[in-house]
């Protein structure tokens, strides 16, 4: 599979570059090694002397090495390997510019040396200062054009990024519709369509009834310390409405929150020996959608529907997919050293597809949280998010942040800080303390997801015990969330109204991008779904 990319979109900026004012007195071509500078003024002639710094800056020349190529487009090993060459050439010219202002500034020291006074007058000392000044100054000029140079070769690289990555995306579709093609007589014309008319990463117009297949998947739904028992929790998962609550076993049940007398929402009454009893006529379900008691009438055997429930590591999951659901439940403790601080539940008006997006998307944290944890953060001239070439984790670049997708709608970041909200050192492994978050967002109803957050800390862990500090973390969550909340409804009214919330991905939305190719290949039913472990 090749890709795509127009030459001109990488060209070098060899043909711009001016050659240095300074020449070498010692030297091969192809190299930069400076052994001497020119000085002249009374007395002159030249002193040679080797520079401390030489070996820093004795790098080859790659202009010479650049990879010669007369064809309008390159393929992908070709434009990377132009693209090396670039970066390559604009550290060199770089080093070049940086040694000119070095040399230069030992040049002025020797101007301004007192022995200098004794053999040269004050005139002459002014005009070699002046010139050396001037010089400076045009090094300086020099190297702003050398940053400039390199800040445009990394839009370059992240611009052939976009390309490859939105190519890739095409030649996906395109081998998706010809595996179409070839399906059996018995693939509905609807399917067939749909999978053909799909052009690259298209999610816009209103929210379409979820998939089947997307329920088949083990659900956390609530925090086991908000389920006692005689509590009722009721939930909406899937466009469904369900309640749970702890059975005469102590286990946790999950039934459906509708009477099958009346339709009467049961949470609106109460627990009763392990039972759920309506409040409207009494009638009481045990955790498996039985009805064990009917007052007042002849009892007959009525049952309503129930998921499979369980209790795992501190949370209740369900299991609201038709197949047998799997054996085993996923693990989203915290990481060993760690302490849970926080458990907060929250409704949000947000499909909860486009509240991943935004949970897996970090670039916008400097423009958007600025009065929360990203206050006084800088801009950085390039953000990257760097994965395995298989996988739904990796970490940010230059963030010291670590984060991964857990299927189904699951996303696990761990942080590294200093002090609440300033960032330290470049990963987190050079960070001494650290921030793990869990984000859980199941799809409630098609504009409404149900968040689960849990935080934990690898310090401070006399904080847990601190009176009403729950509340005070569950303000600064709503506070960050707010934030978002407001872009991300606005993305969903776009949306519904025929926009594409994924129009033009480029680098840094590597794990955006590949959730939603997860989530297409789940819903088309692929066997070996993308970025599978």
């Amino acid at each position: 599979m090749t890709a795509i990319a127009t030459a001109a979109a990488l060209s070098l900026p060899i043909s711009l570059s001016r050659s240095s004012k300074f020449t070498n007195r010692k030297g091969v071509r192809g190299g930069f090694v400076v052994f001497a500078i020119s000085a002249s003024g009374e007395g002159g002639g030249l002193v040679d002397k080797k520079s401390p710094w030489t070996t820093l800056f004795d790098v080859e020349e790659p202009r010479f090495k650049t990879p010669q190529n007369n064809r309008k487009f390159l393929d992908v090993n070709e434009a990377f390997e132009v693209a090396r060459y670039d970066i390559q050439y604009c550290d060199w010219r770089a080093r070049q510019d940086l040694l000119t202002i070095m040399l230069l500034h030992e040049k002025v020291v020797d101007v301004l040396n007192p022995l200098a006074r004794d053999y040269k007058s004050i005139g002459t000392l002014k005009k070699d200062l002046a010139e050396v000044q001037e010089e400076l100054a045009e090094a300086h000029k020099q190297m702003h054009i050398s940053e400039a140079r390199v800040s445009a070769a990394l839009d370059k690289l992240a611009h052939m990024e976009t390309v490859v990555n939105d190519r890739l995306l095409q030649d996906r579709d395109t081998l998706t519709t010809e595996i179409t093609a070839s399906f059996p007589p018995s693939t509905s014309k609807e399917t067939y369509e749909r999978k053909t008319q799909r052009k690259g990463l298209n999610v816009s117009g209103p929210v379409q009834p979820y998939h089947p297949r997307l329920k088949n998947f083990w659900y956390p739904v609530a925090f086991s310390r908000d389920m006692k028992e005689d509590t009722l929790i009721p939930i909406d998962c899937f466009e469904e409405p369900w309640v749970l609550f702890r059975g005469k076993d102590g286990k946790p049940g999950c039934i459906r929150n509708t009477c099958a007398h009346r339709a009467c929402p049961l949470d609106l009454g109460s627990v009763n020996e392990g039972r759920v009893q309506c409040p409207y006529h009494g009638w009481e379900y045990s955790t498996d959608g039985k009805c064990e008691k009917m007052p007042s009438t002849k009892f007959i055997n009525v049952k309503i529907k129930s998921l499979p429930c369980f209790e795992h590591e501190g949370m209740i999951w369900i299991w609201p997919g038709n197949e047998p659901p799997l054996s085993t439940i996923p693990s989203l403790q915290p990481p060993k050293g760690f302490h849970i601080h926080a458990e907060i539940v929250m409704e949000l008006p947000v499909e909860h597809g486009l509240l991943l997006d935004n949970l897996l998307d970090l670039a916008h944290a400097p423009f958007t949280h600025t009065s929360t944890f990203a206050k006084g953060w800088s801009v950085p001239s390039l953000v990257k998010f760097l994965t395995p070439s298989s996988g739904l984790e990796g970490y940010w670049d230059p963030y010291p942040i670590d984060m991964e997708f857990r299927p189904p709608c699951m996303v696990l970041s761990t942080i590294g800080i200093s002090k609440p909200g300033k960032l330290e050192g470049q990963s987190t492994k050079q960070c001494s303390t650290h921030l793990h978050q869990l984000h859980v967002c199941l799809p409630s109803s098609r504009n409404k997801t149900r968040l689960l957050y849990r935080m934990s800390l690898d310090f401070a862990p006399v904080l847990q015990y601190v009176p009403f500090i729950e509340h005070l973390w569950k303000h600064f969550a709503e506070k960050v969330l707010n934030e978002d909340l407001r872009l991300v409804l606005g993305q969903q009214d776009r949306m519904i109204n025929g926009e594409n919330v994924w129009n033009m991905p480029v680098s840094y939305d590597k794990l955006g991008v590949r959730y939603r190719l997860w989530r297409n290949a789940i819903e088309d039913g692929t066997k070996q779904l993308p970025f599978s472990k």
